[in-house]
């Protein structure tokens, strides 16, 4: 939990300005219509309430649905049972992270507006579903997004430790981290457009339904291609160097708890 903890605090913090910038790529209004550069810690204040149990709750999930599933020895087991223990990590921490999200990144495309009178505005218009919009499409985004991720980190950091002759240090399973991270961020950023679009969505609007095909094919329709993959280049860099930090931050803290 502390580690796991200490490790989502420090990378949401550290890479928020990049997250910002992300989030006004992806907004329906466009980059400079959201805010553009100004207010880039607009919404802070969610990301530094929701980080930590966010992040304690997946690891702590994580690990122990990797100890009770068949690992180790059977060395072809491994990258099913890494994906499944991190799809449920994912299933458990969306349930802290998409009302954080959702009051986030309506506050990081209305700078003007502070997190409170965010929150206040969402709660009395939408109740507190409206704090849950969005929650499929994220987790229908960060399970494919760990089925790349962990398996790929956990698969070069038993390759890097095979090289060398011993386990990999923090800093080598934070660069592993780093790699795996921006890979698996790369192949999702559709599903991050389209869960963008339906937390930012006006209630009763047709992506507030949370049908995340439905986002797809209008971003299709009307942007196309670029459409999809916008603010893949701040996303990729912030998850990058979050698996980095993130990651190698959670191994050190790990190793010297344990």
């Amino acid at each position: 939990l502390k580690a796991g903890g200490v490790a989502g605090v420090c990378v949401d913090l550290i890479l928020f300005p990049l997250d910002t910038v992300k989030t006004r790529l992806q907004s329906p209004q466009g980059f400079r219509k959201a805010g553009g550069f100004r207010g880039i810690y607009a919404g802070v204040p969610s990301t530094a309430i929701g980080s930590f149990p966010n992040a304690a709750a997946f690891f702590i999930t994580y690990e122990n649905v990797k100890s009770l599933l068949p690992h180790g020895s059977s060395s072809y087991l491994s990258p099913a049972t890494h994906m499944v223990a991190a799809s449920l990590g994912e299933v458990v921490a969306c349930l802290i992270r998409v009302p954080s999200e959702v009051i986030k990144q309506r506050a990081q495309v209305s700078p003007s507006s502070s997190t409170l009178r965010i929150l206040s505005h969402t709660l009395y218009h939408e109740g507190i579903q409206g704090l849950y919009r969005g929650y499929k499409s994220t987790v229908l985004r960060e399970i494919p997004f760990s089925l790349v991720q962990f398996p790929l980190w956990e698969s070069l950091k038993d390759l890097w430790s095979w090289k060398q002759g011993h386990v990999v240090d923090s800093w080598q399973s934070a660069v592993c981290g780093a790699f795996a991270g921006g890979f698996a961020a790369a192949v999702t950023t559709p599903l991050d457009v389209a869960k963008t679009r339906i937390m930012l969505a006006k209630a009763g609007s047709s992506n507030a339904s949370g049908n995340v095909l439905a986002a797809l094919g209008g971003i299709w329709r009307t942007q196309g291609l670029s459409g999809l993959f916008a603010g893949v280049v701040p996303r990729m860099a912030a998850i990058s160097l979050g698996g980095f930090i993130f990651l190698g931050t959670y191994e050190k803290s790990r190793q010297l708890l344990l």
